[in-house]
C-alpha cells in the first residue's frame, strides 16, 4: 500500500510546519546571535511548553511502537511502570533542579569538572556524546520502518527526509524552536494515538469487548512481588529499577536539564518537572490501551501466516490501515486497503517521534562542546 494524497499532505504540512517554526525563532527576537539564546532560549520559557518538551524528548517513535507491541505480547504488566514516575519526578524536582539552576550552568558536565575534575568532564562528555549519536540512529530508524510497513514508503528516504528537516529548523530556531516544536508535535502524537484507540475500539465492538478478549487469553495481569530478578517484568522491576531510569533521564540528562536550564525562574523549572508527572501518566495508559485494542483487533481479524512473520514494530504499525481502513463500521478490512479517514494523521504520529526526540541531540551536543573546550 502506498501514500494517498491525503497521507502526503498531512505528512508534508508537518514537516514543512516544524520547518516554519524554527524559521520564526530565526528571524525574530534576538535571531540567535548569542549562545544563550542558541541554547537556553535565553532562559525565557515558561514551565507548560516546557514540560511538554521534556515529555517529547524522550517519547519517541521507540516508545509509540515499542510500548503497545510489548503489550500486545507479553501483557498489561509493564503498565506498573507507572508507579515510578513520582517518585522519579520529585527527586530531580528538588535534588538536582536547584543545583544546575542556581549554579547558571550551561552543561550538566560542567557540574562534574567544578565537583571533581577536568578529566571526569571530558570523560562523562565524551561518554554521552557516542550514547546519544547512537540513540538519535535507533529514534531516526524506528518511525522510518514503521512509514514503511505501513505505506511502502522508501526507508532511507524517510530518514533522510526526516534527518534533514530536524537539522533545518534545530540550526535556525536553536532551542526555542526545538520546544515549541516539541508541543506541536506531542499533540500531534497524542492524537494518532486517540485515532487508534477509538476507530480500533469500535472497530472490535467497544472497550469491553476488549478487555474481555484481552482476559480471555491471559493479557491482564495483576501486580507481580516475585524478586526473582530475572523476570521480564514485575513490580520491583518496573516501579523500583524504573525510578533509577527516570532519574537518569529527567535527573542529569543534557537534553532534560537544558530544558530545565531555559525556564524564566527556578520555580518555573520546577513546574515543568511536576507536570510532566500527569503527562507521563497520560502517554503510558494511551500507549498500553494501543496495545490491548491492537491485540483485540487481531483476535477479531486474524493475521496471515506471512503477516504473523513481522516483527511486533511492523505489526503495530500495520493496524493503521487496517482499523481504518473501512471506515467506523463492523468487518475485518483487508491489509492492503487503501485509508479513506484520517489516514495522514496516523503515519505521522509514529513520524513525530524523532521530529521531537531527535533535535534534542544535536542540539545538546554544541552545549557539551561550548561547555568542554578541549586545548589546542
Amino acid at each position: 500500500m502506498g501514500f494517498t494524497v491525503a497521507d502526503y499532505t498531512v505528512f508534508v504540512l508537518l514537516l514543512v510546519l516544524s520547518s516554519a517554526i524554527g524559521l520564526f525563532y530565526a528571524l525574530s527576537g534576538g535571531r540567535q546571535r548569542t549562545v544563550q539564546e542558541f541554547l537556553l532560549a535565553n532562559r525565557s520559557m515558561s514551565f507548560l511548553p516546557v514540560a511538554l518538551s521534556l515529555l517529547a524528548t524522550f517519547q519517541s517513535a521507540v516508545a509509540i511502537l515499542g510500548v503497545p507491541a510489548e503489550i500486545y505480547r507479553f501483557g498489561t504488566e509493564y503498565w506498573f511502570l507507572g508507579c515510578c514516575y513520582f517518585l522519579g519526578l520529585l527527586i530531580p524536582a528538588h535534588v538536582f533542579i536547584p543545583v544546575f539552576y542556581r549554579l547558571h550552568l550551561t552543561s550538566t558536565y560542567e557540574y562534574l569538572e567544578l565537583r571533581f575534575n577536568k578529566a571526569v568532564r571530558v570523560c562523562g562528555t565524551v561518554t554521552f556524546i557516542f550514547q546519544m549519536v547512537i540513540y538519535m540512529g535507533v529514534v531516526l530508524y524506528a518511525p522510518a520502518l514503521a512509514l514503511n510497513a505501513v505505506t511502502q514508503f522508501d526507508l532511507w528516504g524517510a530518514v533522510l527526509t526526516m534527518g534533514l528537516v530536524c537539522t533545518l529548523y534545530t540550526t535556525l530556531g536553536g532551542l526555542k524552536a526545538v520546544i515549541w516544536t516539541d508541543v506541536f508535535q506531542t499533540l500531534v502524537m497524542f492524537a494518532g494515538q486517540l485515532a487508534v484507540i477509538v476507530v480500533g475500539t469500535v472497530k472490535v465492538g467497544g472497550m469491553g469487548r476488549v478487555w474481555q478478549l484481552a482476559a480471555d487469553q491471559g493479557k491482564i495481569s495483576g501486580i507481580d512481588l516475585n524478586p526473582d530478578p530475572f523476570e521480564r517484568h514485575t513490580f520491583w522491576t518496573l516501579a523500583v529499577g524504573g525510578v533509577f531510569m527516570m532519574l537518569s533521564l529527567y535527573g542529569v540528562n543534557q537534553a532534560q536539564v537544558q530544558r530545565y536550564l531555559s525556564s524564566r525562574t527556578e520555580r518555573e523549572a520546577v513546574l515543568s518537572c511536576y507536570a510532566v508527572f500527569p503527562c507521563q501518566q497520560v502517554v503510558l495508559c494511551l500507549s498500553c490501551l494501543t496495545g490491548l485494542v491492537m491485540f483485540a483487533y487481531y483476535q477479531e481479524h486474524p493475521l496471515t501466516a506471512a503477516q504473523s512473520q513481522a516483527s511486533s514494530d511492523q505489526v503495530s504499525a500495520g493496524i493503521d490501515p487496517r482499523a481504518l481502513s473501512q471506515g467506523w463500521g463492523p468487518g475485518p478490512p483487508s491489509w492492503g486497503t487503501p485509508v479513506r479517514q484520517s489516514s495522514g494523521q496516523l503515519p505521522s504520529s509514529p513520524g513525530d517521534g524523532p521530529s521531537a526526540l531527535l533535535p534534542s541531540g544535536p542540539h545538546g551536543l554544541p552545549a557539551r562542546r561550548e561547555s568542554c573546550p578541549v586545548p589546542a
